[in-house]
C-alpha cells in the first residue's frame, strides 16, 4: 500500500520502500547486517549511528559528497530546487559563463541523489529533502571541525547568546529598524543578508579593505582572529554584522553573507563529472604484450631465484616479526635489485604462500611445500598465480621503511603491513587501464586524480599516523608493480592481464603462453671460464648449471662463471669430475674449453684429499706432508689443531667451522660421516610445514550474497509485523494468550511451508532446562529434524530442534 502523506521519519521512509530497494540499501551498507536488524525501526536506528554514516559517506564520490554538503548547510527539509541552487549558484557571480557548467550539475544531480537515497543518508520527497542528522552534524560547520563548503554558521547560530542591545546596534549600523525582541532582530539580519539588492547596496558603502577581507574568508574558512581594537574595516564589518563573534578575539562570516558573495554556491567548483584519465602514448598491442610477457617471465625466474636462494633455510625473523634490514639488502644483493623492489619480491612470494615462517624455537623463514608444487606448473600458471596473489593480497610492500603510529619501523613480511584498501585500489587502477583502448598508456598523475574523485574521503589512511593519502600512494604502488610483475608492459595494460580481470586464470593463462619464450637446452661455453644461456633453460639444466656455476649476470643471457669454489660445490652434491665433463659436452653448442676441463680435474684431484669427521672434529690425510703444511700455516692457529698420529689431526671446533675454516686457506676437504663415508651435501630442500597463504584482511563486513539478503529482508520484515502482531486462534486454549498445542506433522508442514514463501509464524518452544518462551521466527530452512531462522526475540539467527516446538501459527492475514 503506497503512502499517502510523506514521510515523517527515516523509519518511515524505508518501510515505504519496496524489498528490491531494501536489498540495495544492505548490499550498499552491509555493516547494517551484522547483526540482521530485528525491524525497521532497528535498521533505521543503525543507519543513522556514526560509524555507519561515517562508513557510508567514505564511499561516495565527490559529486555525491559535494550533494550531501550541500543539503548539510541548507535549511532542514531543503525543497530540490534550493539545492539545486546551492550547486549551480543564482546566475549572478562574476559574469562568467556557466551554462555548460550548469547543465552537468543539472544532469547529474539525480543520479547523486539517488545514490545518497539508495544508502539512507537522505530520505523525503524532492520538495522534503532531508538529510540524515548524524550526516548532517558530520558535515555542518563549526569552529573545532569546519565545513568541507567552507561555510560558516548561519546568523541565528552564530548569535546565539548575544545581548538584545548588541543586536539593535548592529540592526541599526546595517541601516534597519529596531525590532521588539531578539528573535525578530536575528529574522531581519538574515533576511537583509540574503536579499540581493539591500545586500549589493550595503557592500556598496563599504571600504575597499573592508571587501578585501571578506574576500579572504568568503571561501573558507571563514574564521579569523581579531585584535581587541580591530582595524577600522574589521570594526566596520563587525558593526554591521558582516564578522559575528565567536570568542573574545574570533569572528566568523556568517552564512547566509558567504553565501551572497558566493552568489549562492556552497562550493566553489562542484564536479559533477569525474575527469577523464589521460594518455600520454599510444603503442602496438602487440609490442605492449610482449614487453609484459617478457616481464611475467623475469616475474616467475626472480621469485623462483629468491626461494632457491633460501632452499637451505632462509634468514631468521625478528623477534617482532619480519626481516631484518640486513637480510633485505643481502636479498637485494642476490637478486641484483634495489631494496624496495626486493621487499616486493618477498612480499608477493609471501601472499602467494610459497614463502612462510618454519614455526621452530628459533623461526626462520624457508619455501613452503607448496613452492614445489608451483615450481612444476608451466610458466604462465605460475605468472596466473602470482598475479591473482598480488590482486587480493592486503599486505602493502610499498610500506617497507617508513613507521607505524608508535613510530617503529615497517619491516619486510612485518606484522603491520595489511591495508584493507589494498586490494580495492589495485583492481580499480586497473579497471581503469581496461577502460583505455588496447596499447594506450595513462597518464599517472590522471589516474589518481579519478581515483580521488571517486573517494574523495578514503584518502586518509585507516592506520594512525599516517596522514598522507593513502589510496594514492597505493595506486602508485600499483603502477609501479604492475609494470615489475608483467600486469603492464611499456605502461600499457597486457591483454592476458585484460583476460584475467575478465575472463579468469585459464584464459589468462592460455594467451600469455605463446608470448614465453622456449626453454633452451643448451649453454654457450667460452674460454674465460663462463657460460652464456641465450634464454631461459630447462628445470634439470638451470638447477645443475646453478649447482655447478655462479650467477655473474642476468638480462636476456645469463652469464654463468665457473669457480674452484662452484665446481667444489658441485663434487660436494655428489657429482664426478667424469659427470661434470658429460654433462658440460652434452649441453654446450660449443666445445668444452681446456682451460675449464682442467679447472674441474684440479679442484677434483684435490678433492677429498682430507677429511673432516667428529670428534669434536678431526682431519684426516695419508699424505702427511699436507697435514705437516697445515700445521706450520699461520692461518690455521684459529682452528687449534693437534696432531693425534701421523695422518690425522685433531680440532676443538665443530666439523661445519673445520671444514669452512679449510676451505678459506685454499684446500679442497671432504666431511665424511662415523662411518667414513664421504657425506654428499647437495642442494637443500629445508620446508616448512604445510602452511596457508595469508588471508587478506577486509575492509568491513563483505558484501552479502543474494540468498543471505533475501532471507535478511524477509526477517526484517517479519519482524517490522511482529512488532504490532495479532496472532488468530486455532483452536480451543486453556491458558489466555498461549499458543495451541499442533501435532508434529503439522508443526513441520507448517514451519515447511513458511520457510518456502519466506513468512513469519509464532511458535511455542521449551528449551533444554525446560523453561517455555513463544517467539517470532522467520524460517530460512528446515533439514535433519531442524529448523535455522531468523529470532527475532533474540535478534538473531538461530537453530530450532523441532521437537521441541509444542506449537505453532501463523501471523494474522491483515498483519502479513
Amino acid at each position: 500500500m503506497g503512502m499517502t502523506t510523506p514521510p515523517r521519519t527515516l523509519a518511515e521512509a524505508l518501510r515505504a520502500r519496496d524489498d528490491e530497494s531494501l536489498a540495495g540499501l544492505l548490499r550498499a551498507r552491509p555493516d547494517l547486517l551484522s547483526p540482521v536488524p530485528g525491524d525497521i525501526t532497528q535498521l533505521a536506528t543503525r543507519a543513522g549511528t556514526r560509524a555507519s554514516v561515517v562508513r557510508a559517506l567514505e564511499h561516495l564520490d565527490r559529486f555525491a559528497l559535494q550533494t550531501a554538503e550541500a543539503l548539510a548547510v541548507a535549511p532542514d527539509p531543503a525543497p530540490y530546487d534550493v539545492l539545486l541552487g546551492l550547486l549551480t549558484g543564482d546566475g549572478q557571480d562574476d559574469g562568467r559563463h556557466r551554462g555548460d557548467a550548469d547543465a552537468a550539475i543539472v544532469a547529474a544531480l539525480p543520479g547523486a541523489l539517488g545514490t545518497l537515497r539508495e544508502q539512507a543518508l537522505v530520505w523525503g520527497e524532492d520538495d522534503r529533502l532531508r538529510l540524515v542528522r548524524t550526516a548532517r552534524e558530520l558535515l555542518s560547520p563549526s569552529p573545532q571541525h569546519p565545513s568541507p563548503t567552507g561555510l560558516g554558521p548561519t546568523v541565528a547560530e552564530a548569535t546565539a547568546g548575544m545581548s538584545p542591545g548588541r543586536l539593535q546596534e548592529i540592526l541599526q549600523a546595517a541601516g534597519l529598524p529596531a525590532t521588539h525582541d531578539p528573535v525578530s532582530a536575528v529574522s531581519a539580519l538574515s533576511a537583509l543578508f540574503t536579499d540581493r539588492a539591500r545586500m549589493g547596496e550595503l557592500l556598496d558603502t563599504a571600504p575597499v579593505e573592508a571587501l578585501a577581507v571578506l574576500d579572504r574568508l568568503v571561501w573558507g574558512p571563514p574564521y579569523g582572529e581579531v585584535t581587541p581594537n580591530p582595524t577600522p574595516p574589521v570594526k566596520w564589518l563587525r558593526d554591521r554584522g558582516l564578522l559575528l563573534p565567536v570568542s573574545t578575539r574570533t569572528v566568523v562570516l556568517p552564512r547566509e553573507a558567504a553565501l551572497h558573495l558566493r552568489a549562492g554556491r556552497a562550493h566553489r567548483v562542484p564536479e559533477p563529472q569525474p575527469p577523464a584519465v589521460v594518455t600520454v602514448a599510444e603503442r602496438d598491442p602487440q609490442a605492449v604484450d610482449s614487453a609484459a610477457a617478457g616481464q611475467a617471465f623475469l616475474a616467475v625466474s626472480t621469485v623462483e631465484e629468491l626461494l632457491k636462494s633460501w632452499n637451505g633455510g632462509g634468514p631468521a625473523m625478528l623477534r617482532a616479526g619480519g626481516l631484518s634490514v640486513r637480510e633485505l639488502k643481502k636479498t637485494a644483493a642476490t637478486l641484483d635489485v634495489s631494496e624496495p623492489v626486493a621487499a616486493f619480491w618477498i612480499e608477493l612470494a609471501y601472499a602467494a604462500g610459497l614463502l612462510a615462517s618454519d614455526g621452530e624455537a628459533d623461526e626462520r623463514y624457508a619455501p613452503t611445500p607448496a613452492y614445489d608444487d608451483w615450481t612444476e606448473l608451466p610458466a604462465q600458471d605460475r605468472w596466473v598465480e602470482l598475479a591473482s596473489a598480488w590482486l587480493a593480497a592486503t599486505r602493502t610492500a610499498g610500506l617497507v621503511g617508513g613507521q607505524d603510529a608508535k613510530g617503529r619501523a615497517l619491516s619486510t613480511l612485518g606484522p603491520e603491513l595489511d591495508r584493507s584498501a589494498a586490494p580495492e585500489v589495485r583492481h580499480r587502477v586497473l579497471a581503469l587501464l581496461a577502460a583505455l583502448p588496447p596499447g594506450t598508456a595513462p597518464d599517472p598523475e590522471s589516474v589518481l586524480a579519478r581515483l580521488r574523485w571517486e573517494r574523495p574521503l578514503r584518502g586518509a589512511s585507516a592506520s594512525a599516523g599516517e596522514t598522507t593519502d593513502l589510496r594514492s600512494r597505493i595506486a602508485l604502488w600499483t603502477l609501479n608493480e604492475s609494470e615489475l610483475l608483467g600486469i603492464t608492459g611499456r605502461g600499457a595494460l597486457a591483454s592476458q592481464t585484460r583476460a584475467l580481470l575478465s575472463g579468469g586464470p585459464a584464459e589468462a593463462a592460455a594467451l600469455l603462453a605463446p608470448l614465453i619464450p622456449e626453454p633452451l637446452d643448451h649453454v654457450l661455453l667460452q674460454a674465460d671460464l663462463t657460460a652464456v644461456a641465450p634464454g631461459p633453460l630447462e628445470r634439470p639444466l638451470a638447477d645443475m648449471l646453478g649447482v655447478l656455476a655462479d650467477i655473474e649476470s642476468k638480462g636476456g643471457a645469463t652469464v654463468y662463471r665457473f669457480t674452484p669454489g662452484s665446481v667444489r660445490r658441485a663434487l660436494d652434491a655428489g657429482q664426478s669430475a667424469a659427470d661434470l665433463h658429460a654433462f658440460l659436452a652434452a649441453h654446450s653448442r660449443t666445445p668444452v674449453p681446456q682451460p675449464l676441463s682442467y679447472l674441474i680435474d684440479d679442484v677434483a684431484r684435490r678433492h677429498g684429499h682430507l677429511r673432516i669427521g667428529a670428534a669434536s672434529s678431526y682431519v684426516r690425510c695419508d699424505d702427511e706432508a699436507v697435514l705437516n703444511e697445515i700445521l706450520a700455516d699461520k692461518r690455521s692457529a684459529t682452528l687449534r689443531l693437534r696432531r693425534l698420529a701421523p695422518t690425522a689431526l685433531a680440532a676443538q671446533i665443530d666439523p661445519a667451522s673445520l671444514l669452512d675454516g679449510l676451505r678459506e686457506m685454499g684446500y679442497a676437504p671432504a666431511a665424511e660421516s662415523a662411518d667414513g663415508d664421504v657425506l654428499i651435501s647437495r642442494a637443500g630442500a629445508v620446508r616448512t610445514p604445510p602452511r596457508s597463504a595469508p588471508v587478506p584482511v577486509p575492509e568491513g563486513p563483505p558484501v552479502p550474497d543474494p540468498t543471505l539478503l533475501g532471507a535478511a529482508v524477509r526477517a526484517i520484515r517479519a519482524g517490522d509485523t511482529a512488532a504490532t502482531v495479532v496472532h488468530k486462534e486455532t483452536g480451543p486454549s486453556t491458558t489466555t494468550g498461549a499458543l495451541p498445542r499442533t501435532t508434529s506433522a503439522e508443526t513441520l508442514v507448517t514451519v515447511q511451508a513458511a520457510a518456502m514463501t519466506g513468512s513469519a509464524i509464532w511458535i511455542g518452544y521449551v528449551n533444554a532446562e525446560g523453561a517455555a518462551s513463544q517467539r517470532v521466527i522467520a524460517p530460512v530452512r528446515v533439514e535433519g529434524g531442524y529448523v535455522t531462522a531468523y529470532d527475532h526475540t533474540a535478534d538473531e539467527v538461530r537453530t530450532y530442534p523441532l521437537h521441541r516446538i509444542t506449537g505453532v501459527a501463523e501471523l494474522a492475514d491483515d498483519q502479513t
